[in-house]
């Protein structure tokens, strides 16, 4: 017994120090696939149970309590939709029209800016110290909603047909929500509010072990295609990199009115985009660099962690500065 507890609490502290690296550990998931391409490959098979195992860490960790806060005002939430899902297409292809930039690229650009915002999002804003609740919701709503808003979006900037079927989607957010969802009430009620807050740097780690695995797993392939076409791959990493941060600072800025930690939360709901989507979607007739250049966007998206908490981190800072002036007034 004392063996097993001492192995157990072994476990815990190594995946909370994995909680606190990580940053880092989701940089170095992305250039281990890279590096690393029979490692990926074993990993690939993986994808849809690391969805799924990471949406019910999360939900574990989230505050129930201010998620509902944040229901209770729901106009900020329907201002971020919208924001996301329909100005920011827009302002992209105004940007990228007169650079000249290739035109996959600048499809993809396009395409990346009508996308829902990834399902790791809240671990990631969890991990930086922003809004895991604001975060998890914007996901859910973008996700509700690109079926609707993508398709005519892009096909009337770019001519593209993005055949995003409602029902598929709906059945694919009921495996990578409703599932985890129904995992985390069994789990909560199983383990009980102080069992849950005792483990809480352990689970974080565990959500960062699953990002890494999920980084590793999801460059399957893309090494051999880099090396085939090295300098259109370098442009394309740069241009994932600007409409990722670009988005991500822009939407922070619009919505500054809400508080900087709130906004840098919807900033990240906006900066980071889930393009899996596409990729199963893409029509025949579409650049075939488009699905390279979905694939290259998990670039900045594990890069952000580590490359933006700095700023984060004073947004963050800021949040709860002016939440602790507010409470003083109250």
């Amino acid at each position: 017994m004392g063996s097993a507890s001492n192995l157990l609490r072994g476990l815990d502290g190594a995946l909370a120090a994995c909680g606190r690296r990580g940053a880092r550990l989701l940089a170095f998931a992305i250039f281990a696939g890279l590096l690393l391409p029979p490692l990926a490959h074993a990993l690939r098979w993986f994808i849809t149970p690391n969805v799924v195992g990471l949406m019910t860490l999360v939900l574990l960790r989230i505050d129930l309590a201010a998620a509902f806060a944040h229901l209770r005002r729901p106009w900020p939430l329907l201002g971020l939709a919208a924001f996301v899902m329909l100005a920011c297409p827009l302002i992209v292809w105004a940007a990228v029209r007169p650079l000249g930039l290739d035109a996959g690229i600048a499809a993809g650009m396009v395409i990346y800016a009508t996308g829902c915002s990834v399902t790791s999002g809240a671990a990631f804003a969890r991990m930086i110290g922003l809004d895991a609740e604001l975060t998890l919701l914007g996901t859910l709503l973008t996700t509700l909603l690109v079926p609707l808003t993508a398709p005519p979006v892009a096909v009337a900037l770019l001519g593209i047909n993005l055949s995003l079927g409602i029902g598929a989607l709906m059945a694919r957010l009921a495996l990578v929500v409703g599932l985890p969802l129904a995992l985390s009430v069994l789990l909560r009620r199983a383990l009980g509010p102080a069992a849950l807050a005792a483990r809480g740097p352990a689970i974080d780690g565990l959500v960062v072990v699953v990002l890494v695995l999920f980084g590793i797993g999801v460059m399957d392939g893309l090494t051999a295609r880099a090396l085939a076409d090295p300098a259109w791959v370098a442009q394309a990493i740069g241009a994932a990199f600007a409409v990722d941060f670009g988005l991500n600072l822009l939407s922070t800025l619009a919505f500054a009115w809400m508080g900087w930690r709130a906004a840098a939360s919807v900033g990240l709901v906006s900066g980071n985009r889930n393009m899996a989507l596409y990729l199963a979607v893409l029509p025949a007739a579409a650049d075939p660099r488009l699905g390279l250049f979905f694939a290259l966007c998990q670039f900045p998206l594990y890069l952000s962690p580590l490359l933006l908490r700095p700023a984060y981190g004073l947004a963050a800072r800021r949040g709860y500065g002016r939440s602790r002036r507010s409470a003083r007034r109250g």
